[in-house]
């Protein structure tokens, strides 16, 4: 028999009439002839009330106590949908988080899933019962209540869908479907029909509020066909599963992160370690950094910056400050008034010219970018906050995101999936939330070019990658760096049988721009690992630089995505930088 997981979250069971709505969308799932489990959320506002509560009672309330706390609101969701199933004549059964089995690790507040339990589940849906799950919640190997943190109940669904084996996890919300970009900051955002897993991922990372990225986490690496929609109707949604929307759109989405602040270490001396000792203190206190930009350093010097959430600024730079003096002569300096504008597309990975036409739309928008980063399926750059909704609605409309595209992937019909046998349901369970990476590579092709101090103003990006571009060179990785000084520094890789040409272009723009000079390298080894979950696994760029420093590579360039974190090296380590990644990655090589 089929088998359907449904999520419903706050705002879908945030009073009764909304619960019952709830319950009926349940009841005809089953009549349709589906094994049922409901996963829900607190209703509506009763997560925040009890984070109130808890600050009024104590200031800095213990983690073990908040999440006995938190977890209550779940319960109290879970039995009110089993009882309004029972009032429409049809039997359910809650279960909180350890009722069912799911066993967390010992991080209170946003623990990580090891295992679940399916027996219990099974034999309540093979009695006929609709069951009725506990989102955001786990316990511990000590029975200590835990709680998954952000995005949790969504974890929660899509977790439960993978082990239970199910044909699908709808997750019901307040809207119609994932968009091109948050409506509630530009009206004329899409709603997509599908999206990939990949570019939910990124999409997800940047702050996309429909799902949480380790949700998305899971689904790709299960396999597990999500589809969005909204609770109050019965409109299509948005199917997230393998395949993008349309086949020749090269950007699916655009999306703006607002609570972004920038760190900048000037000044550190440019060898082996350094990027180590920087990223170590931070994942020693587990705060997670987003974009990376590391620049070819210049006199024995190199400069690092990176992009964390703004509330855990105050503890970066405390961090930071511990290890400052190891490095003579740097200084830190920050930014709490920046935000984060993206594109996301699977696309981008095989057109040129993305890079140049979002450059080209925020220049004409008047947007100054203060760095960039990229990956395969994604552009980010970081702009002035003042500037970020002019910033978002200039790419959006410059990609035609508002419009339907033409040339539509049609979205598959979910075949009934294959029942697995209890060995692999046993393996299933190991590790769910284990980070899993599918790829580590070199590319030894690329050569680097570096513009030096650019006058950091409006357009310098478009004018610089406009300007190789017409030369006919493909560019594939760019890193523009902190330009707080006023001057900013643009590094870019392209294929080493087209430096002359880069470096000729590269002049050109350097004199007319005013910038202090060009330099290159005929050879660099592009190293990247990719996987799932490498930003919420804190620690996999720690892993990389930790690899690359014992064996004394020193790293050039950085930049880093949800699913890749690229770095270049001198071009004749490639091979034994290859080398150390293989053997420091070997345990979580899918």
């Amino acid at each position: 028999m089929p088998l359907i997981v449904q999520k419903f979250g706050g705002t879908s069971v945030a009073d009764s009439q909304k619960i019952l709505a709830a319950a009926r969308k349940a009841v005809r799932a089953q009549q349709a002839g589906n094994q049922v489990v409901v996963v829900v959320s607190a209703m509506g506002k009763n997560t925040d009330m009890l984070v109130d509560l808890a600050s009024e009672i104590c200031e800095h309330p213990p983690a073990r106590e908040m999440d006995m706390l938190l977890s209550t609101g779940e319960q109290v969701s879970v039995a009110l949908m089993a009882m309004a199933i029972h009032s429409l004549g049809h039997q359910a059964v809650s279960l909180t988080g350890a009722q069912i089995g799911i066993r967390t690790d010992s991080t209170h507040t946003k623990a990580r899933i090891q295992s679940i339990s399916t027996e219990r589940m099974q034999a309540s849906l093979d009695a006929g019962q609709i069951v009725i799950a506990a989102g955001f919640q786990g316990i511990d190997e000590n029975f200590n209540i835990t709680t998954l943190g952000r995005g949790g109940s969504d974890t929660s669904a899509v977790s439960l869908a993978a082990v239970l084996n199910a044909d699908a996890c709808e997750i019901y919300t307040d809207v119609d479907g994932v968009y091109t970009t948050d409506p509630r900051l530009l009206p004329e955002a899409r709603q997509v029909h599908q999206v990939s897993y990949d570019e939910m991922l990124e999409l997800a990372s940047l702050g996309a509020g429909v799902m949480h990225s380790r949700s998305i986490e899971f689904a790709k690496k299960f396999g597990v066909p999500i589809h969005v929609r909204n609770s109050a109707s019965d409109a299509p949604g948005t199917v997230i599963g393998p395949l993008p929307e349309a086949s020749g759109r090269v950007v699916s989405g655009a999306a703006l992160t607002k609570n972004e602040a920038r760190v900048t270490i000037a000044d550190v001396p440019d060898r082996p370690g350094v990027s180590l000792a920087v990223f170590a203190q931070l994942a020693n206190r587990a705060i997670p950094v987003d974009m990376i930009v590391q620049n070819v350093g210049a006199e024995g010097r190199a400069n690092i910056s990176f992009t964390v959430l703004e509330s855990e600024l105050e503890q970066t730079i405390q961090a930071l400050e511990e290890v400052l003096s190891e490095f003579g002569g740097a200084h830190l300096s920050s930014d709490s008034s920046v935000s984060k504008v993206s594109v996301v597309g699977l696309g981008m990975a095989e057109q040129t010219g993305v890079a140049d036409k979002m450059f080209r739309a925020l220049a004409d928008a008047g947007v100054n970018i203060l760095m960039i980063t990229t990956s395969e399926i994604k552009i980010s750059c970081l702009v002035a906050s003042s500037q970020a909704q002019t910033a978002l609605a200039a790419v959006h409309r410059a990609f035609m995101l508002h419009e339907e595209p033409a040339d539509l992937i049609g979205v598959a019909e979910h075949q009934s999936a294959p029942r697995a046998d209890a060995a692999d349901v046993v393996a299933r369970l190991q590790g769910l939330e284990d980070l899993a990476v599918d790829g580590i590579s070199l590319d030894a092709s690329q050569a680097r070019v570096t513009i030096d101090r650019v006058p950091d103003h409006p357009g310098i990006a478009a004018e610089v990658f406009e300007g190789v571009s017409s030369a006919g060179v493909f560019v594939d990785m760019i890193v523009q760096s902190d330009g707080s000084d006023g001057h900013t520094s643009l590094s870019f890789t392209v294929p080493g049988e087209d430096l002359d040409q880069a470096v000729q272009a590269a002049e050109k723009l350097c004199q007319a721009m005013s910038a202090e000079r060009v330099s290159s390298d005929a050879q660099v080894a592009k190293l990247s690992v990719s996987g799932i979950g490498l930003r919420s696994h804190t620690g996999v760029a720690i892993r990389m630089f930790e690899a690359l420093s014992a064996e004394g590579i020193n790293i050039e360039l950085i930049n880093t995505s949800e699913v890749c974190v690229n770095v270049i090296v001198a071009g004749g380590k490639g091979d034994r930088a290859l080398a150390a990644l293989e053997a420091a990655f070997a345990d979580v090589r899918r």
